[in-house]
């Protein structure tokens, strides 16, 4: 189960069910449980925790410092769940305090070259695409869909079943159950990652109605959200409002709202309300 040429520390804990091979290194505060794969390359290092039947692909580098220069060496975590993906030259760094852990979930999947920077917390069933760039301290829920070449800013979070589409840059919170696309830019309902996690079509109507509230009418973001809360009770709408109304670094746009006072402002000078400062 263990190749002759990997180097595993006397001190790592390493389950017995668990199969490393050729040139993998597992350093000394490693816990690796059961089942697990550690391919080719692999480095394991830091503190940190692997949970049950991960696998681990071509030169994945787990655990290793923050990329922080406020970091000085000190013995902080990593703590990954069970049944997670990590492809080819994925990267994820421990924390950069002792007061918070990197956290990846369970069943999440992080594809060939994609980055999880120090402090960043991973739900359940994520999904980061081939070179998507995960900064420092991002929140992602779960279910949540980050494609190919995505950036995501540091201190973002992105809610439950978002999407982002390929080549999108955020620096603005992502609410759930919505797609984003362009540079803060958000243009409708991820309706296919609804569907295929069975939210009813009575459901992903009323989530319909109330992204235009939200997003597409006028008023202040926090008079907007009171305006909807009782006209859009189910759990995911009044999981959506509370997102929005709860978001400290602001939100992403919606695309016809943004060139409607793009054009506004070019006609008539006024200044359009801002969801990153308004209350």
């Amino acid at each position: 189960m263990i190749h002759p040429t990997a180097i595993i520390h006397p001190q790592a804990q390493v389950d017995p069910s668990v199969n490393v091979e050729a040139y993998a290194i597992i350093d000394a505060h490693v816990v690796i449980g059961p089942r697990c794969q550690v391919g080719p390359q692999v480095h394991l290092t830091g503190h940190t925790t692997i949970g049950a039947d991960n696998w681990f692909h071509t030169g994945a580098v787990i655990g290793d410092a923050p990329q922080d220069l406020k970091y000085h060496g000190e013995p902080t975590r990593l703590r990954i769940g069970d049944s997670n993906i990590f492809r080819e030259h994925v990267t994820v760094h421990r924390s950069n305090s002792l007061l918070e852990d990197t956290v990846i979930g369970s069943h999440c999947f992080l594809m060939a070259l994609s980055h999880v920077g120090h402090n960043v917390r991973l739900g359940n069933h994520v999904i980061v695409a081939n070179n998507a760039l995960l900064g420092g301290h991002v929140v992602v829920d779960d279910r949540a869909f980050i494609s190919a070449n995505c950036m995501v800013h540091q201190f973002v979070r992105v809610g439950m079943l978002a999407m982002m589409q390929a080549g999108t840059a955020i620096s603005l919170d992502l609410p759930p159950f919505l797609t984003a696309h362009g540079v803060n830019m958000i243009c409708g309902l991820n309706t296919v990652g609804l569907r295929r996690a069975g939210y009813s079509p009575e459901v992903r109507l009323e989530l319909k109605r109330l992204y235009h509230a939200l997003f597409r009418s006028t008023g202040t973001r926090l008079k907007r959200v009171a305006d909807a809360r009782p006209l859009y009770t189910s759990a995911p709408a009044q999981q959506l409002l509370d997102f929005v109304a709860a978001t400290k670094r602001g939100l992403c746009a919606d695309t016809k709202r943004a060139r409607f006072e793009i054009t506004a402002r070019t006609h008539t000078g006024a200044t359009p309300s801002d969801d990153k400062t308004e209350g």
